[in-house]
């Protein structure tokens, strides 16, 4: 049980480190969620946003950063 405990502790670590950085983004102007790409669908009562571009960004940087990572704790 105590190995679940750590790993709940570090996930929750993670999601607040997460958040400061998306606060952070939202300070200097850098337009994630306005990239070319991101789809935006607006009628009278509905709005349907997929940030396609903005998903695939995050997704290439997260898989570098996390690489660099896992090389260098081995």
């Amino acid at each position: 049980m105590q190995g679940v405990g750590k790993l709940l502790i570090s996930m929750g670590i993670i999601l607040c480190i997460a958040g400061v950085v998306v606060l952070f983004l939202g300070r200097f102007n850098i337009p994630l969620g306005k990239l070319p790409g991101d789809i935006t669908y607006t009628r009278k009562n509905v709005t349907v946003f997929a940030p396609i571009t903005t998903m695939l960004v995050v997704s290439v940087v997260l898989t570098i950063v996390l690489n660099i990572i896992g090389r260098w704790m081995k």
